[in-house]
């Protein structure tokens, strides 16, 4: 009986330490990868100094990649920022990647299949769009010379995109002036002060251009670092390099090709992603942005066109993004 006792005791004692260190991995770690989150001078109406004639397609725009991941679920394998949505529109970032599931008449924020978070605290309130969108409300208010390109993604829901779309116009009707929803691209001039809705999936609901714009791209997981290249019939073509499946050689490699051979201006929309979760089935992302991020610190800033999408962004990186346009 000691010995059985004994043993249990042996056991529980490695379960413990197991436990120990996966929340050190998954909540600890995670905390420590943050970078500079004070705005450059600037960043948060840089886009006053440029006409309104101009195509958002033709405006070199800084964006982050799975943007309200700050405190989120499984942070060690799913953290791809260190700044909420707030701070990267001051850091100067204008394309914010938002994926949503719905969650009775209310959006949440995800990631894959795991939630966003309000805090680093496991048991924190779950993200949901309200939140976000008053920061966005706040920050174009604050700004009127800005816009932002609102990307959003149906994330692990169990909903129809019909209905999906339903919840979401629920969000857009609540505050109509603060949206510009069309099916085009539109000029700065149009939509300066609002939020451009831009969607990555179907219109199951037949919205038309209250749907947003139409920018939809197969999945690109193989390692092919060729560009998926989407012609729409509303007048612009969608490049798009977003291969996130690649170790940093590769990633890299595949971003400077997708700057160099995609095309944007008034009939093409380039969107080129540095983030990568590289190729585990669960990576961590912050290891490679570390890597990527610096190799881009040192690019040519006369290479850069479209929208660059970048993991754990700050407002350095923002700037070398924007400047591009002057």
């Amino acid at each position: 009986m000691k010995k059985a006792l004994k043993l249990l005791g042996r056991i529980l004692a490695v379960l413990l330490a197991l436990i120990l260190c996966l929340a050190l991995v998954m909540i600890v770690v995670p905390l420590t990868e943050t970078g500079d989150k004070t705005p450059v001078p600037g960043s948060a109406d840089w886009m006053a100094q440029l006409p309104d004639d101009k195509l958002l397609s033709e405006i070199v725009i800084p964006g982050t990649h799975d943007s309200a991941t700050e405190y989120v679920d499984l942070a060690f394998f799913s953290k791809c920022q260190a700044m909420d949505v707030g701070r990267q529109l001051r850091a100067g970032y204008r394309y914010l990647d938002i994926r949503l599931a719905a969650d009775g008449e209310r959006m949440k924020l995800m990631h894959g299949f795991v939630s966003c978070r309000e805090s680093w605290l496991p048991w924190s309130e779950e993200l949901y769009l309200d939140g976000v969108l008053e920061s966005c409300y706040a920050f174009l208010d604050e700004n009127p010379s800005e816009t932002v390109i609102f990307a959003v993604k149906q994330e692990h829901g169990n909903e129809s995109t019909a209905e999906f779309q339903r919840i979401l116009k629920g969000y857009t009707d609540k505050n109509p002036e603060k949206w510009l929803l069309t099916d085009r691209i539109p000029s700065l001039g149009e939509a300066r002060g609002k939020l451009v809705l831009m969607r990555r999936y179907e219109d199951s609901a037949e919205l038309g251009s209250a749907a947003g714009i139409s920018m939809v791209w197969g999945d690109q997981v193989d390692r092919d670092p060729s560009l998926n290249t989407v012609a729409w019939d509303n007048g612009y073509t969608l490049w798009v390099q977003d291969r996130y499946k690649l170790d940093a050689d590769d990633k890299w490699n595949a971003f400077l090709a997708g700057m160099a051979n995609s095309v944007s201006g008034a009939e093409s929309v380039s969107l080129n992603f540095l983030s990568t979760n590289g190729t585990p089935a669960y990576g961590h992302p912050f290891g490679y942005a570390r890597d990527l991020n610096a190799r881009f610190a040192e690019l040519d800033t006369g290479l850069l066109k479209g929208w660059i999408i970048l993991d754990f962004a700050d407002a350095a990186l923002a700037e070398r993004i924007y400047t591009a346009n002057f």
